[in-house]
């Protein structure tokens, strides 16, 4: 019985990660103590460390998850690098959204095969690796930044991670509110991906730009972009209530019974948003939520702690914590000798 699937064209990039290792690919070395190198096979090559070296003809066809021994007798695993060690170890020109966030973004934003995405703030390349990959070659990828020298250096990475140019990929340089009405349709995106210092100024083309339902879910770093791109959603009329989250890693010692957390994690990284692009004319209902309605004062000084959400405890729950605690109200004490 014939599969059909074998009469569909080949994916982008993957001949790269099946097969014997070649010449050209990136493998990536583990020695007993787990630490990562990664090289990239030429013949006649050697991959060198302070006690001793390995031939790159060792490897080069073999099949992956083969252990391999240097000069020295110390044994290496070696395996293609996965998608998010590659973005880990690529070169950078800009600070990279983490494989925990890009993942995030993929799950909730819900970047489905053939999808239409445009993504503003491209940096070095890592999260538009899992955009592509996540829309695969039938989709659509608009990649869109400022900088022409980060851009450069995210084409290279693309390009180096595929084998080749990404038939689903369109990078474009310049400003997303330049750039995004005279390159695609209003009402053709099914998502808007916002990494950028002020995504709350691009609000109104993303808006522009997205089909009724579609998702934009944005990337920022601080709580006080949060706050102002949160309020900014609201502001616009053009969004459903908008959610936010961040996601902390932390791995794990494993060693017979000594299985604990690892001392170190990857923290705080950024803040996720996501929202939904409500049909032209709706009024968006609104949601009863603290802080109260009127209390969004001018300055942070004015702030009050229903404005940060933060419950008040009542007369009466605080008379009965001091009770709890053995402490007497004021008129109740006893002065001191």
């Amino acid at each position: 019985m014939t599969d059909e699937r074998e009469n569909l064209p080949p994916t982008t990039g993957v001949e790269l990660k099946r097969g014997p290792l070649r010449v050209g690919d990136r493998v990536q070395l583990t020695d007993p103590r787990g630490r990562l190198s990664t090289i990239t096979l030429e013949e006649g090559g050697e991959f060198h460390t302070h006690r001793g070296f390995l031939r790159h003809d060792d490897l080069i066809g073999s099949p992956e998850g083969i252990a391999v021994t240097n000069t020295y007798g110390i044994e290496y695993l070696a395996f293609r690098p996965l998608l998010s060690d590659y973005v880990l170890s690529m070169p950078r020109g800009a600070a990279i959204v983490y494989p925990k966030d890009a993942g995030q973004i993929v799950a909730q934003a819900d970047i489905f095969p053939g999808a239409r995405v445009i993504e503003s703030g491209v940096g070095s390349g890592g999260l538009t690796l899992a955009l592509l990959n996540a829309v695969g070659d039938g989709g659509y990828v608009h990649s869109i930044e400022r900088r022409e020298d980060f851009a450069a250096i995210a084409r290279g990475n693309v390009d180096n991670y595929y084998g080749a140019p990404h038939p689903a990929w369109r990078l474009s340089v310049g400003d997303l509110a330049d750039v995004l009405p005279e390159s695609d349709s209003p009402g053709s995106a099914d998502r808007v991906v916002l990494d950028m210092l002020a995504p709350w100024e691009n609000l109104e083309v993303a808006a522009d730009a997205l089909a009724p339902g579609g998702v934009l879910i944005a990337y920022v770093a601080t709580t006080t972009q949060l706050s102002r791109l949160a309020e900014a959603v609201r502001d616009s009329g053009r969004y459903s209530e908008p959610y936010a989250w961040e996601t902390m890693q932390r791995g794990w010692h494993l060693e017979g019974l000594a299985v604990r957390p690892q001392h170190r994690m990857m923290g705080h990284t950024g803040f996720l948003l996501t929202t939904r692009r409500v049909a032209d004319g709706t009024v968006v209902p609104e949601r009863k939520r603290r802080p109260a309605k009127g209390s969004y004062p001018a300055t942070a000084e004015d702030w009050t702690e229903d404005d940060l959400g933060e419950r008040v405890p009542t007369d009466r729950k605080l008379r009965r914590t001091r009770r709890a605690v053995g402490q007497p109200r004021p008129d109740q004490q006893t002065p001191h000798n």
